[in-house]
């Protein structure tokens, strides 16, 4: 591991394995230490990790959450298509529910998730790529 990677995370994704890296480009979480961790502050619950793609960008913003313009004053630098990011486990419930909800990376999910959606729910949007 390069001095420049995040520190390890202490908790469990939804596999029941240790909390894998979401993404560092950019930062993303609710610590912004590039997992989907989250605690009671965090009232969105930012534990599932999704690789965006247009539509759900779109649907998103449709929603009044614009991820993709940038918003310098919180150092955000807007998302494009193949960035991964914590998304909140009830808006990915209710893209899902709407047929609109992005991939999912299962290993960066953490387990807290399990709390909105059902494992079935999240494997059937696995992201199958790279990380």
């Amino acid at each position: 591991m390069s001095t420049n990677s995040p520190a390890l995370s202490k908790s469990r994704n939804v596999l029941g394995d240790p909390l894998e890296v979401c993404g560092c480009q950019p930062m993303t979480g609710w610590f912004r230490k590039g997992f989907c961790e989250t605690d009671a502050s965090d009232l969105g619950q930012h534990s599932i990790c999704c690789v965006m793609n247009e539509s759900f960008l779109r649907y998103s913003k449709a929603q009044g959450n614009d991820l993709s313009t940038p918003v310098p004053a919180f150092q955000f630098p807007g998302l494009n298509p193949g960035d991964h990011w914590c998304v909140c486990a009830p808006r990915w419930k209710q893209a899902y529910d709407d047929g609109m909800a992005p991939f999912v990376r299962l290993e960066a999910t953490e387990e807290t998730a399990l709390e909105v959606v059902s494992l079935e729910q999240l494997r059937e949007y696995a992201h199958q790529g790279t990380a």
